[in-house]
This record gives C-alpha cells, structure tokens and sequence, in this order.
C-alpha cells in the first residue's frame, strides 16, 4: 500500500506550478496518501544564454527528473509534454496524459495587436525554430532573435523594450494567471504547435504497476490520443528542438485531424500537410501524416539541416 509519493518538478515558478496542479488531483483521490514535491535546477534552466537547439535540446529539463527517480529521490516526474523526448528510456514509463490546456501560441506586445501590424524590421523573441521558421515564412520582413528564461523574465525584457513583440505557449500564461498578457491567440493555420503543448505528462519508473494503477485515472484520453498522434509525427521525422517541427491534433466528435510541418529556419522552404480519420486509429493517422509529409520532401530538407 502506498503512503507518500513525491513528485520531481523543476524549480521554475510553471513548473511548481503544474506540480502542484497533479498533487490536488493526486490529493483528490487519495486523501490519506502523504504528497510532496521536490524541486529540481535542470540544465535546461541554468544554461540560459544560448539556443536550446544549440546545448542538446528539451531533453535538458528532464534529466535531473529521471536521475531522482532512479536514484529513489522521488515517485514520479510532471513534465510539460512539449518538453518531454520523443523516444523515453526503458527504465521509465509515461503514465499519464492530463488534459490540454490551450495549445495555441500566444503573441504579446505593449505597442501592436498583431503579427500583421508589425513595421518592418521589427524585433520579435521566440526561444524555438518552430515558431521562428513559422513566422519567418509568412512576415519575413520580421526579425526573430531568441528569447530564454522563465515566463517572467521574458516578460519583463518585452517591457525593457528589448522585442517589440514576442511569442509564448499560451499554456503556461494562463496556468500562472498572466492570461491578461496576452495580446493574441495565433490561430493554428499561422503557427501550428509543438508537439504535445499544452498538455502535462507525468513519468515513473518502468514496472511500478501500483503506482501506475493510482495515476491511471489522471489519463485524459482524447489529449493522449491527440498527443500521442503528434509524437508519432516527431519520432517518425526524427523532431528535436534543432529542426523547426510542429504537429496539431485534435478531435471533433468520432475524428481526429492533425496537421503538421517542417521548413527551413528561414521559413524559404515550407512543407504543411494535414489528415483526418477514426479517433480510435491515433497512432496510423500520426504515421499517415509523416508519410504526406516525406512524399512532399520533408526528409530530404531535414537531411540539409
């Protein structure tokens, strides 16, 4: 019978925050269950003057996590699933899938309303070629520069002046009650997402069937079917924070349609396709949708990357 679980969490003020969200759940079914929360610096978070594609990618804010569960320091890791590598290590489980939070990129700026107000020249942040390679296919008048650290900090250089406009997962500003920051939603149609964004993901070690079992009912099905629709796309097209990627999935009714890309950094090369059918058939429809994508040339320009 389990008594205590405790939860790895990175130290960030999102992070905590998504911790604590699967510690009321947690708490919710299980009253009598001790529930801690231990934080964790990744290098992810230390290393914050440089690109992600350039310093081994998102898996950087996960490998603290995985090392205290193996090393018994902890139960069970909450990642945002965005950041969380598309081929896990054995030694580990993906229990759970929450329910999605808005998926959509948010564009914030105290002087514009809009991507499409933008003059010309003018500096916008974003941390990720997905939405840099995006943004530079349809407004290339623009200029992307990067952007690092948490939510807060890179709020705070928008209101230095240091971009004119940046881009953020609308996920994690309504998840810290920064929802009024938001200037506007992009629509899918102008930056698809990442893969799996928005949506929590809670990790344990393998063969830990008990406390599997006491996660289960934290699974949202059609998130994890729509997420794991998305991955599918990424580990087929072998996606990584150094090729600029996103997937879509999401479901109307008895149908799943997910759409997806790969482009240059640049955005000059730009391959789109999109595909629906039966919820149910998740995992085919994420391969259907790679395979437009190869058909169209995606491997040959991720092969130039």
């Amino acid at each position: 019978m389990i008594k205590k679980i405790t939860i790895a969490s990175r130290e960030s003020p999102l992070a905590m925050w998504q911790a604590e969200h699967i510690k009321t759940q947690l708490n919710s079914l299980y009253p009598d269950i001790s529930i801690l929360i231990k934080g964790f610096k990744t290098q992810g978070d230390i290393i914050l003057d440089q690109p992600l594609a350039k310093i081994g990618g998102k898996g950087l804010f996960i490998k603290e996590l995985e090392q205290a569960l193996l090393n018994k320091e902890a139960d069970l890791a909450v990642h945002s699933m965005k950041d969380l590598p598309m081929d896990i290590m054995e030694d580990f489980q993906l229990a759970a899938i929450t329910e999605r939070e808005d998926p959509r990129d948010a564009f914030i700026s105290e002087l514009y309303n809009s991507l499409d107000n933008l003059p010309h020249g003018s500096v916008v942040g974003t941390s990720s070629l997905r939405r840099q390679s995006q943004i530079k296919a349809k407004y290339s008048h623009l200029i992307i520069k990067p952007l690092r650290g948490n939510l807060q900090t890179r709020l705070n250089k928008l209101k230095k002046g240091e971009y004119v406009a940046i881009i953020l997962a609308a996920a994690g500003l309504i998840r810290l009650g920064l929802k009024d920051k938001i200037t506007m939603y992009l629509k899918t149609n102008i930056s698809i997402p990442a893969v799996g964004q928005g949506a929590l993901g809670i990790e344990i070690l393998s063969g830990n069937e008990e406390l599997h079992n006491l996660i289960k009912p934290l699974n949202h099905e059609n998130t994890s079917r729509c997420v794991l629709a998305e991955r599918m796309v990424s580990r087929s097209l072998a996606g990584s924070c150094s090729v600029p990627l996103g997937a879509y999935a999401y479901i109307n009714e008895d149908d799943l349609i997910i759409k997806g890309f790969v482009a240059s950094p640049d955005g000059n090369q730009f391959i789109h396709a999109e595909t629906r059918g039966n919820k149910g058939q998740f995992y085919t429809l994420g391969e259907s949708l790679s395979q437009l994508l190869i058909d169209r040339g995606a491997k040959e320009l991720l092969a130039e990357l």
